[in-house]
Order: C-alpha cells, then structure tokens, then sequence
C-alpha cells in the first residue's frame, strides 16, 4: 500500500510485526534449540519441545515472547540467528500454516522488524523521496546528468539512504526498497530532467529474477516519457563482487532494455580491475576516498590507473567527492570526464 504525499513524497506501508503470544522456532542445531529453550522457561513461557522445533506459549500477553525477543538479541550471534526460522502466532488449519512456516522469516529478520536490532521506524515510518545531485562536465562546468540518492523523513529528521537500506537489509525488504527508489527516482525526474542522464543505485541481489523484478521500473520509465538509454543504473563494487554469475546476467538484462551501467566507488585494486573487466560498465565512478586522496602521489598513479583502464574499455570516468577546485584540477588533469561532489552542487529534491 502506497500513500502519495505530493509530486515528490511517498509514504510505503510495511508490515511490522504485532506482539505475539505463540511463537514457533525451527533449526537443525539442537544444542541452540536447548538454549533457547532454556532461556524461554526461565522467562515463564510453556515450552514444547519436538526434535528441531520448538512451541513457545505465552499467558502473559505476548510480554514474555518480547523480553524473550529481546533476551536472544544479546546473546546469540548473528550467525546462529540467521539459521533460526519463526513464525508468530501461526495458524491452526494444516494448509495457513505449512505456508506460514515455509516462509517464515529467520529469527534475524524477524527481530529487525520488531525494532530489536534495527531502528524499524527510520523506514517504517518514514516519507520517501529523491534528492538529485548533479554530475558534470569538467571540460565547461555543463550539468550533464543527475543522481538520484533516497532519503526518508521521519518526525522532522532526514535519513540518508544508507540508513534506510540498512534497516530494509535487516528486515529482508531490500528488493522492495530497492524498487521504491528506482521508481522514486525516475517519477521525481520526469518534469525537468530534458536531455540529461538519470543515475539511480541500485543493488543486483535484490533482482532474483530480472524479468519480473524489473517491470515496474519498466513502466515507470515509460510512464515519464524517459528514453531508456538516458537511464544509467549504478552498482556498487561491493555488492556487485557478492556473486558474479547473477550479477551479469542481471547486468545483461538491463542493457537488453537499453539502459546503461555504471560501477561505482571503484578504487585501484586487483578486485576492481577484474571486476571491471568482467563487466565493461559504461561509466566508472572514482570512489570518493580516492579522489579526496589527491594530490598525493600514490592516488594520482591509482587514479591514473583506473582511468586509463576504463577508457580502453570505452567507459566514461566520473569522480565522486570534488570538493574544492584543486581536487577539480587534479582530476581532470589525470583524464576524469565527469565529477560530482559538493563543489559542483549538493543533492537537493526538484
């Protein structure tokens, strides 16, 4: 469910868990179900045990369930949470609740969406929008295209999208904030954006499947009258290493639909040069630590390194983080297209 609030601001529904007075825990690790268990009694709640499963009840309103939520937060670790699966409050009939239970949520997940190990509302109670920082020309200083970068706003406090995705990471909605700010990006800039490019971020492990995952994103390009080539999607180097295989044929699949690829926050590394030559992106974005690393002498050769290479393989080079004109001279010196960063204009909404 979507709530417009204006051209630009959305408000997006997301279920956050109720208080629960049932909870289902399956694993394979017994002595982690013993664990539990034992924390659970010791908590008040009738435990019944069966081999890899447990039945937590609570007679006290569902507080037993959340200290108990609370309690498992502290004291397991993120690797024994993720290979534990919950369901709250599960259905009786055999059907509803082999369903619940196939697609129950790992223990991980379902604390982050009760607000136990991530701030829930920075997301769930947030307004969401595109800001759109500009990306220019070095040669003439001339706006050639624009960022788009989410933000939230949550009482009054703005939240970057580095927030945000990390709270949607946490709760397992990374592919629908994903979309969210695909779409964001490209409504936001159909009114103004003429002939410039439109970057917008976006993370391959949230597209399982791109013929489907991509669609609305799809229309929504249609929908604002955007010609499919001035849309350049940028893939952090990070989550782009995570798996290769699906990352191109993702990667494929955008530029079967016309769009272009861009590798951001690329540094001098043997993993960014392979990476590079892997995916022959069509923009390749200096990372901001380099740049600010100029004029030193080790960064110049590492820039150099990673412009020279982008060019033979036909890329565009944009510097991220130009903050002043020495870092503008530097940077065009060394053979850097495009730069972005404060000294060339700061994200704002349009």
């Amino acid at each position: 469910m979507v709530s417009t609030l204006g051209p630009a601001r959305r408000r997006e529904y997301w279920h956050v868990p109720a208080r629960a007075t049932r909870v289902l825990m399956a694993t394979s690790d017994g002595r982690l179900l013993a664990e539990v268990a034992r924390t659970a009694r010791a908590l008040g709640l009738a435990v019944s045990a069966a081999p890899d499963l447990l039945d937590l009840t609570d007679e006290d309103g569902g507080r037993g369930i959340e200290r108990l939520f609370h309690r498992l937060a502290r004291e397991l670790t993120t690797a024994e949470a993720d290979g534990v699966r919950v369901a709250t409050d599960p259905p009786e009939a055999w059907a509803a609740l082999a369903a619940r239970l196939l697609t129950a949520p790992t223990l991980s997940v379902e604390l982050a969406r009760r607000g136990v190990t991530a701030e829930i509302g920075v997301l769930a109670e947030a307004e969401l929008w595109s800001a759109y920082q500009p990306i220019v020309r070095l040669t003439d200083r001339a706006v050639v295209a624009h960022e788009a970068l989410l933000r939230g706003l949550v009482d009054g406090r703005e939240v970057g999208g580095s927030d945000l995705f990390f709270v949607a990471e946490s709760a397992g909605w990374l592919p629908r904030l994903d979309r969210i700010g695909r779409e964001s990006a490209i409504a936001g800039a159909a009114s103004w954006l003429g002939d410039a490019d439109l970057f917008v971020n976006s993370h391959p492990a949230s597209i399982s499947r791109p013929q489907v995952g991509l669609a609305s994103t799809e229309r929504a390009l249609e929908d604002a009258g955007i010609d499919p080539s001035r849309l350049v999607i940028e893939i952090g180097e990070v989550s782009a290493v995570t798996d290769r295989g699906h990352l191109l044929s993702v990667l494929e699949y955008y530029r079967s639909l016309g769009w272009r690829v861009a590798l951001d926050d690329v540094a001098a590394g043997w993993s960014s040069r392979s990476l590079l030559a892997a995916v022959r992106p069509d923009v390749v974005k200096l990372g901001k630590a380099l740049v600010q690393g100029l004029p030193d002498e080790g960064a110049r050769t590492m820039v150099r390194s990673v412009v020279e290479l982008a060019h033979r393989l036909g890329a565009l080079v944009v510097a991220e983080g130009v903050e002043s004109e020495q870092a503008a001279d530097e940077v065009t010196a060394l053979g850097a297209d495009l730069a972005q960063g404060w000294l060339l204009g700061r994200p704002a909404a349009r």
